[in-house]
C-alpha cells in the first residue's frame, strides 16, 4: 500500500455490504481513516438515535480488514469530520454520490485535500445495500401497556380521569395474537405503509392508524393506546378524560430510563386469548374504581422516571388488582390463580399483558429463569 492517507465519515448504524464495499474501493486509495458520527449529533441531525451506539459503531468499523483506523469525529452538524481533516491531514476524501456536496468540496479544497466521488457499486455477485432501505425494512415495533389500561376507552375515562403507560418494544420474537400486545394494530400499520416505518410527526401518524383501524361503523374501538404506543418511541403517559384521543402526552427517551426499564421487565408466556372471547361481559365503573385505575397509571410512570422498582411494581399491580374489580372478565379465573400463585407475592410487581391471556409482565430487579427479555426502542 502505498503512504497515502484517505478519509472517510459517516454514521455507519447498521453496518452493511455496501458499506464494505465502499471501505474497499476507498483503501485503494492509501491507508484508510474513518470518521464515525458521534451519537448526539447523529440524533440532531436526524432527530433520532443511531440503533448503535459510536462505541459500538467504531467498534465494528475498526474491525474491518480494509480500515487503518476508525474513530469517533470529533465535531458537530453536518461537516462533523472537518476538524479531523485538518488533524489526519488526509491526502484524498471519498464519498459515495449521494454523499457529494458543494459544502464537502469546499473543505477539501480549504484543506488541499482530493476529492473523490465513487459510485455506489456493490461487490459482484452481492445486491447493492443502503442503510436507509435496510432502517426501511425492520419490522414494525410492538408495544407493551403496563399499567392503567382501558383508561383510553372513553366509557372508562369518562368515569373519572387517569392515565395510562406505554412503552414500544423491538419485535425481538413474534409474539402470539390475542395477547395484548396491539398486533392487529401492527397488522393495519402494514397495510399503511408496508414495511417502512414512518419517521416524522408520529402522533399524526398515530391518528392515521387510529382512523385506519376503526372505521366507521366498527362494532368495537380500538383505543389509542394502541396506535400511539406502536409508533411513538420509549416510554409514554396517555392522559384521558372521556375522549378517544388523549388530551395529554408525556414521553421520555431518556437511554438510562430506557435502558433500566429494559433490565427489570420479564415476559411470561400464557394462553392466548381463547378466539370470540369477550372481556367486558361485566362492568363495575364507579369513580372509585376508575379513579385507583388512572392512580396506577401516574404511579408506573414516576417509577419510570425515577427508576423505583417498587413503584413501577406497585403501579402495575394495581392495575391489575382495579381491573379485577371493574372489569372482572378481563382476568379469567386461571389467569387469576397464575398470577397470585407465582408473580404477585414474589416479585415487586406484575400484570397481564391482555385481556383474558397472552403474557405476564413482571418486574423484577432479580433473573427469572426462562422469562423472554425485551428491549424498549428509544
Amino acid at each position: 500500500m502505498n503512504g497515502k492517507k484517505v478519509l472517510v465519515s459517516g454514521c455507519y448504524d447498521l453496518l452493511h455490504a455496501g458499506h464494505i464495499a465502499f471501505f474497499k474501493t476507498a483503501s485503494q486509495y492509501g491507508k484508510l481513516y474513518v470518521s464515525v458520527g458521534q451519537d448526539e449529533n447523529i440524533f440532531r441531525l436526524k432527530g433520532k438515535k443511531p440503533y448503535f451506539s459510536q462505541e459500538e459503531r467504531v467498534f465494528m468499523v475498526g474491525a474491518v480488514k480494509y480500515v487503518t483506523e476508525a474513530f469517533i469525529s470529533s465535531g458537530v452538524g453536518i461537516l462533523d469530520f472537518e476538524e479531523d481533516m485538518k488533524r489526519l491531514k488526509p491526502d484524498y476524501f471519498v464519498v459515495n454520490t449521494d454523499g457529494y456536496t458543494k459544502e464537502k468540496k469546499r473543505i477539501c479544497e480549504e484543506n488541499n485535500v482530493d476529492l473523490i466521488v465513487l459510485e455506489r457499486i456493490p461487490e459482484e455477485g452481492l445486491p447493492a445495500r443502503s442503510s436507509s432501505q435496510l432502517k426501511q425494512d425492520i419490522k414494525f415495533p410492538y408495544r407493551l401497556c403496563l399499567a392503567g389500561g382501558w383508561m383510553d376507552q372513553p366509557w372508562v375515562s369518562e368515569v373519572h380521569s387517569g392515565s395510562c403507560v406505554v412503552v414500544q418494544i423491538w419485535p425481538d420474537y413474534d409474539f402470539n395474537d390475542r395477547s395484548g400486545m396491539a398486533t392487529s394494530s401492527r397488522k393495519v400499520a402494514a397495510e399503511l405503509w408496508g414495511a417502512r416505518f414512518p419517521e416524522d410527526d408520529l402522533v399524526r401518524k398515530a391518528q392515521l392508524l387510529f382512523g385506519a383501524e376503526n372505521p366507521p361503523g366498527s362494532e368495537y374501538i380500538s383505543g389509542s393506546q394502541d396506535q400511539l404506543g406502536i409508533l411513538m418511541p420509549g416510554v409514554n403517559r396517555l392522559d384521558y378524560d372521556g375522549k378517544y384521543w388523549p388530551y395529554h402526552i408525556e414521553s421520555t427517551i431518556n437511554a438510562e430510563s430506557c435502558d433500566w426499564l429494559s433490565r427489570v421487565l420479564h415476559l411470561i408466556p400464557l394462553a392466548p386469548r381463547p378466539e370470540g372471547y369477550n372481556p367486558l361481559l361485566e362492568k363495575h365503573l364507579t369513580v372509585e374504581n376508575v379513579k385507583e385505575l388512572g392512580e396506577a397509571g401516574e404511579l408506573c410512570w414516576e417509577g419510570i422516571i425515577e427508576r423505583d422498582i417498587k413503584k413501577l411494581g406497585e403501579g402495575m399491580k394495581q392495575t391489575f388488582l382495579t381491573w379485577k374489580k371493574m372489569l372482572p372478565f378481563t382476568i379469567p379465573d386461571w389467569v387469576s390463580e397464575e398470577m397470585e400463585a407465582n408473580w404477585l407475592t414474589n416479585y415487586p410487581g406484575a400484570i397481564p399483558s391482555g385481556s383474558g391471556g397472552g403474557y405476564v409482565i413482571v418486574a423484577s430487579e432479580e433473573v427469572i429463569p426462562g422469562a423472554l427479555k425485551i428491549k424498549i426502542k428509544y
